[in-house]
């Protein structure tokens, strides 16, 4: 952990902190309702409470990066499971998610900013 992250962390109140982890959770609604629960969780978390804390304006526009990254990793790998490594990523796809989901959320209750490896970032 850098400096600037420690520092971070002691100006965010616990509140900020826990709206910023249920930005990252939200996305799991995705298991729940398959195609848009993803989507959806972290729009509604980002969209209430935006205004109110810059941990949820910067982290909701991560976690809706990530979803959409994943989206279009999913349709590439829908495409190319004529080949079979399209099988192979869309099996793996979902314990990517999971996991880099809970790490975000772990770091986002450390009032880390986390940023998803390999994510398009088309929210900005």
């Amino acid at each position: 952990m850098n400096d600037s992250n420690e520092l971070q962390e002691t100006q965010l109140s616990k509140d900020e902190k826990n709206w910023g982890v249920y930005c990252h959770l939200a996305s799991l609604l995705g298991f729940l309702i398959p195609a848009f629960g993803n989507f959806i969780g972290p729009l509604v978390v980002w969209l209430m409470k935006k205004d109110e804390y810059p941990m949820v304006e910067d982290q909701g526009k991560e976690v809706l990066n990530f979803q959409i990254t994943l989206l279009l990793i999913s349709i590439v790998a829908g495409l190319l499971v004529a080949v079979l490594i399209g099988m192979v990523v869309l099996w793996i796809l979902p314990f990517y998610w999971l996991i880099l989901t809970i790490i975000g959320a772990v770091k986002a209750s450390d009032g880390v900013r986390y940023r998803y490896p390999f994510t398009l970032r088309l929210i900005k």
